[in-house]
């Protein structure tokens, strides 16, 4: 199966670094090597993101984490926590119930916008 690698996609998923925010001690602050999630198609696939995890009242870290870890083919699912906090809410994701209509809506994204971050 696969190995998934940064689920949250080095925190652009977290929606930490939405309208070009840059909080202190990130990452992207630290390395500033993520520039391959800057682009107009991964703004607009993360906007539609972090709205359907408002819709259903969802963390969006949670959503990316358990979206991936219940795809059938992925065997495991590195998560990359920097606070105790994100360490939680990852750990916690597995509780997180991704019903058909939400999957569909994630689905439903990424058919819209696959690849946005090559």
């Amino acid at each position: 199966g696969l190995l998934a690698y940064s689920p949250l996609a080095q925190g652009y998923l977290s929606g930490k670094y939405q309208n070009g925010a840059l909080p202190k001690g990130s990452r992207k602050e630290l390395f500033n090597r993520l520039q391959r999630y800057e682009t107009p198609g991964a703004d607009n696939a993360i906007e539609s993101y972090l709205a359907i995890a408002k819709k259903y009242g969802i963390d969006v870290s949670q959503l990316a984490n358990q979206f991936v870890t219940t795809r059938p083919f992925v065997t495991s699912n590195i998560i990359g926590a920097t606070t105790m906090a994100q360490l939680k809410l990852a750990v916690t994701s597995v509780d997180v119930d991704l019903t058909d209509e939400i999957v569909a809506e994630i689905e439903a994204v990424h058919a819209r916008a696959p690849n946005v971050c090559p």
